[in-house]
């Protein structure tokens, strides 16, 4: 049974469950290198920088607010000559994977990006994450490159594939 579900722009209140299905791929995935969870003070910072810096967060929530996954467009790099590259992040809770999420999020959040004037975006995703990789082929990203070896978590290495779409 498909799931109802509306996409809206994040609010602060939103972020301990943002945090929530972060920390949940930290601690189960190779989605995100990280190790650690992360605080809710980090989370908090990093919404507060993309409200000053104009860089949208959205999020999927079903008819009680739930959150069931969220997605944002962030700095590719801090340098001047990036200012025009975003990279993606997108991350949907575990029990609502599957379900079209993923797909929603990313097509309503690529035109965010186009009216902010970004002109690429890049994702940068685990390798044996075919999911997320044909997600986004699905949304016209393509593969720029894959950087072997480049991470390490639960003790074996990991590629990570980047991939970029034209706005």
């Amino acid at each position: 049974m498909p799931t109802s579900f509306l996409i809206r722009p994040a609010t602060a209140a939103d972020l301990p469950s943002i945090s929530r299905i972060y920390n949940d791929a930290v601690l189960n995935t190779t989605a995100t290198y990280d190790y650690e969870p992360e605080p809710i003070s980090r989370r908090a910072k990093w919404f507060e920088e993309h409200q000053r810096d104009r860089m949208p967060v959205l999020v999927a929530v079903d008819g009680r607010e739930e959150i069931l996954g969220w997605a944002s467009l962030s700095p590719f790099h801090n340098r001047p000559g990036f200012q025009f590259t975003a990279e993606n992040s997108l991350y949907v809770d575990a029990a609502h994977r599957g379900k079209g999420l993923g797909g929603a999020l990313l097509r309503d959040l690529l035109p965010l990006g186009c009216s902010r004037g970004l002109k690429v975006v890049v994702a940068g995703i685990d390798g044996s994450n075919e999911v997320s990789i044909r997600l986004h082929e699905k949304q016209g990203f393509t593969v720029a490159g894959r950087l072997k070896r480049a991470g390490y978590k639960f003790g074996r290495w990991l590629d990570l594939v980047y991939m970029q779409k034209f706005l």
